[in-house]
């Protein structure tokens, strides 16, 4: 990665939470709480891949149409995010995999 990569992965996003700044404040607390269940939870692709972004998209999109943040998610933060990282590989599943290779090593 290159002094370049990093000044541009810095630069988008600057303006990834300036778009986040927009929202109004139900949006935004929202989005925060998503955001920080996303890295606890940590779909390994959350940092360069769509996840955020799209979120960010769909909230914009929500209030241009004038509905409420919990009209689109629904009422349970976490269930919604689960249901959105449902088929991407998180952090604790490459865990349990170099954990059950490791076990398998040491068996032989």
């Amino acid at each position: 990665m290159s002094i370049q990569d990093i000044i541009e992965g810095k630069k988008q996003w600057r303006a990834h939470v300036a778009r986040v700044k927009a929202l109004p404040p139900d949006y935004q607390i929202v989005y925060k709480e998503m955001q920080k269940y996303l890295f606890k939870v940590g779909p390994v692709s959350l940092s360069d891949g769509p996840l955020l972004p799209g979120i960010l998209g769909f909230f914009e999109e929500g209030v241009a149409a004038g509905k409420g943040v919990l009209e689109l998610i629904g009422t349970d933060v976490a269930a919604f995010c689960d249901d959105l990282i449902k088929d991407s590989p998180t952090y604790a599943d490459v865990y349990q995999r170099s954990l059950a290779q490791e076990a398998g090593e040491a068996e032989n």
